[in-house]
């Protein structure tokens, strides 16, 4: 009785260890999602700023639509990269949090 005890005591804490690595990737992984993300909204707001100041300087209709539509097209383009990049931590994220349990599941099966 006290060996299955034992193996049971064993095997809780070799899971709480897998779920501990995988807690930790996932923390890690969420910190950078955090910076890469205030990066943007501070690049972001650096670059409407910039466009808000050389709209309020023209002179014309036709310059305002011009600044308007440089700054719409390199606000999107900004946002489409940004998108990648946030997917493709979101992609990261998943893959460590599952590796530690990749590497039990096959220790479990037995």
């Amino acid at each position: 009785m006290f060996a299955n005890f034992e193996a049971l005591q064993k095997q809780g804490q070799e899971n709480f260890d897998v779920a501990m690595k995988s807690a930790a990737a996932v923390s890690k992984s969420l910190q950078d999602l955090a910076k890469e993300t205030a990066d943007y909204s501070r690049k972001s707001l650096e670059t409407s700023t910039a466009a808000a100041e050389k709209l309020f300087a023209t002179k014309s209709l036709e310059k305002a639509f011009e600044v308007q539509s440089d700054f719409a097209k390199s606000a999107y383009e900004a946002f489409v990269t940004q998108a990648n990049k946030v997917g493709s931590i979101y992609a990261d994220i998943a893959k460590e949090a599952y590796k530690p349990f990749e590497r039990a599941l096959p220790k479990a099966a037995k």
